[in-house]
């Protein structure tokens, strides 16, 4: 639904009042809300200091701004043309706020990095609170609390911490293995399931069953209710119109009301019940290592005393559930597209690995360093179609002037990631998939110390090294032992595939058809022997 379509339910709202007969008549509302629409434009109306002008960017209609003129579906590809036109940093009216696109890396770098104090905020997001999601850390305004975070992140995810959880990632995608050879159509669900294992193993200790978890049944439903209702345009309309937040769920276009109120009952659950797992597990002395467990055991003094240890230790660990599953289970069927819609590279990364780990055995974490074209693999997959395209926004809590040009305080900042990994100057035929691009003439794999993908600045991702250590064993380990390819039909011709991604908050592939197969009989033994997996007449 466009930003038309979104401003034209509005007014149907204010007929709907008035049609029921409430206290308030259309007249009063529409007057009402003009003076708010004007109220902002002056309150939010800016004088630049010295003269400095603001960067480059289109010019749009009074308050509204350029709104009318973005892509609603894939908004950084409108992003992206302002780039073309403007340059690398963008300013852009948008519903009386003020934005500054950035597409390029080096900019991002030299502001949300070199300037992290003034560029780690958060805007308000009002839909975030209406979905009781307000307490991730993700979402969470600069400040004690958001520090508290990521005083706890650091000290359990950091690089040498994150190695312990390596055996245990491999465990899991290796049962993930035995599901696509079990039964290769429900390849989307064996990619969710592999995801919440991973994450709630390392977040509470918890072995997630095979089929119809519990807890997985319900994170499920929850990031559908999230990306369903979150969405760029419903969290500028209700931030311009705060109104719309108290629509009741039975009017017209308050049914994202109901949905956000189912949402807020299974927040509650995701947060309060692993937690309750662990702590149940810890009294019987059967606790398994986990991030959880971990936090309980750090002394009071690791806490402030100004927050409770319990709600911290929730919130950290729900925020790390939810953002986990997400982006892992749509990096991994970005993978999977890649390796159908591209088997030249499939092949090329098959050929390293059977050269460098042979058929004898699964690869591990320790055949790594040995395998640069898996690397690039890896690496590609994270580029080509970021999964958050617009990364998450940030908002500057003082004015700044950067090379000559104003920013404003208050300003939303949007790391246009899609851009950066988009850079023809940098990625030639960027839209393809290509790991040899990170090869020089030298033939040695470029050293990329940073992915723009995790962010910038003090917001970076915290769990970027589990991340990446999941990814990396799921993709080797699926290219050592499985075939994936399109599908064929009756007649044995190759079924083409037309990839098509959902878009929103994040990117992710609809389905498409896809072959999984097992490479040989040997890969079939490695993964029977690497799991409870009965051969294929069976589940796990």
């Amino acid at each position: 639904m466009n930003i038309n379509q979104r401003v034209h339910g509005c007014w149907m709202i204010i007929a709907a009042m008035d049609a029921s007969k409430t206290s308030l008549s259309t007249t009063a509302v529409v007057l009402c809300l003009g003076a708010c629409v004007l109220a902002v434009q002056r309150i939010r109306a800016r004088k630049t200091p010295a003269g400095l002008p603001l960067p480059p960017g289109p010019k749009g209609l009074p308050w509204l701004g350029s709104v009318l003129s973005i892509n609603m579906v894939e908004p950084w590809l409108t992003y992206q043309e302002w780039g073309k036109q403007y340059g690398d940093i963008v300013y852009a009216k948008i519903l009386g706020g003020d934005y500054v696109i950035i597409n390029s890396e080096t900019v991002a770098h030299e502001l949300l990095d070199q300037r992290s104090a003034i560029y780690s905020d958060r805007p308000h997001m009002p839909s975030a609170e209406l979905l009781g999601v307000r307490y991730m850390t993700l979402l969470m305004p600069y400040g004690d609390e958001w520090r508290l975070h990521r005083k706890m992140y650091q000290l359990a995810l950091n690089k040498e911490q994150s190695r312990k959880y390596a055996q245990m990632q491999l465990r899991r995608v290796h049962d993930l293995l035995a599901r696509l050879v079990t039964t290769p159509q429900g390849y989307r669900g064996h990619l969710e399931t592999l995801a919440s294992a991973i994450i709630m193993d390392i977040g509470y200790g918890y072995a997630v069953a095979p089929r119809n978890d519990p807890f997985v049944a319900k994170v499920t439903r929850l990031l559908n209710l999230v990306v369903e209702v979150m969405t760029p345009e419903r969290t500028a309309l209700l931030s311009s119109f705060p109104f719309l937040a108290h629509i009741p769920p039975w009017m017209p276009g308050g049914g994202w009301k109901r949905r956000a109120r189912e949402c807020q009952g299974l927040v509650r659950n995701v947060l309060d019940d692993p937690v309750q797992y662990v702590r149940d597990r810890m009294a019987a002395g059967t606790a398994r290592t986990s991030i959880v467990q971990d936090m309980y055991e750090m002394g009071d003094d690791s806490f402030d005393v100004a927050f409770d240890k319990e709600t911290i230790i929730k919130h950290v660990a729900g925020t790390l559930f939810l953002t986990g599953v997400e982006s892992m289970y749509s990096i991994a069927l970005m993978f999977l597209l890649a390796m159908v819609l591209y088997p030249d590279v499939q092949k090329k990364a098959q050929e390293e690995i059977d050269r460098v780990v042979g058929a004898d055995r699964l690869p591990d974490f320790g055949d790594r360093p040995n395998l640069p074209y898996v690397e690039a693999v890896m690496l590609e997959t994270m580029r080509w179609r970021p999964v958050v395209p617009l990364g998450l926004p940030h908002m500057t809590t003082a004015d700044d002037v950067y090379k000559g040009m104003y920013i404003p305080k208050g300003a939303t900042i949007i790391p246009n990631v899609w851009t950066m990994t988009h850079d023809e100057g940098r990625f030639l035929e960027a839209n393809s998939f290509n790991p040899d691009r990170y090869f020089p003439p030298t033939g040695k794999l470029v050293d990329v110390t940073a992915c723009p993908a995790f962010g910038f600045g003090r917001r970076t991702c915290a769990g970027k090294y589990l991340a990446e250590q999941s990814l990396w064993a799921m993709i080797v380990s699926t290219l050592a032992t499985l075939q994936i390819g399109k599908p064929k039909d009756a007649g044995g011709n190759d079924i083409e595939v037309h990839p098509e991604f959902k878009t929103g908050a994040g990117l992710c592939p609809k389905p498409f058809p896809c072959s999984i197969e097992v490479r040989s009989i040997k890969a079939a033994q490695l993964i029977r022997a690497s799991t409870d997996w009965d051969g294929g007449t069976g589940d796990l």
